[in-house]
């Protein structure tokens, strides 16, 4: 019976973490790939050791990360994700740039970017 309860648990809290949804570009901002995640800077790293050949990330060298959400739900994440591949670039590039104007990457594999500039006041 306690196995059973730690395994109830495990999926529970598997299901309870949150997500991100993020958009990445490649050097010169001719393409953009969404995509949805657990952990951002691990995926950052993944898309830029090229680490699926030939994926569609590994062709077009998209490896910057310019735009991200988060969401406490992982469900929401991925609902999220869905809802932005719908859109056309020019709506995708609006979104971007009402956050990021400039297109700097935000996330890398090391982690977050800090840039006092990209902070509201």
């Amino acid at each position: 019976m306690r196995f059973e309860l730690n395994i109830c648990f495990q999926i529970i809290n598997k299901m309870n973490k949150g997500g991100y949804i993020y958009i990445l570009t490649n050097k010169n901002k001719t393409t953009l790939y969404i995509g949805v995640t657990n952990d951002l800077c691990r995926r950052i790293y993944e898309h830029k050791s090229h680490l699926i050949k030939n994926s569609f990330t590994d062709r077009y060298n998209l490896e910057y990360c310019i735009y991200y959400e988060y969401f406490n739900s992982f469900d929401s994440a991925i609902h999220r994700e869905k809802e932005l591949k719908k859109w056309n670039r020019s709506k995708k590039e609006l979104l971007i740039s009402t956050l990021n104007p400039e297109w700097r990457v935000l996330v890398n594999e090391c982690g977050f970017v800090r840039d006092s500039s990209l902070r509201s006041e």
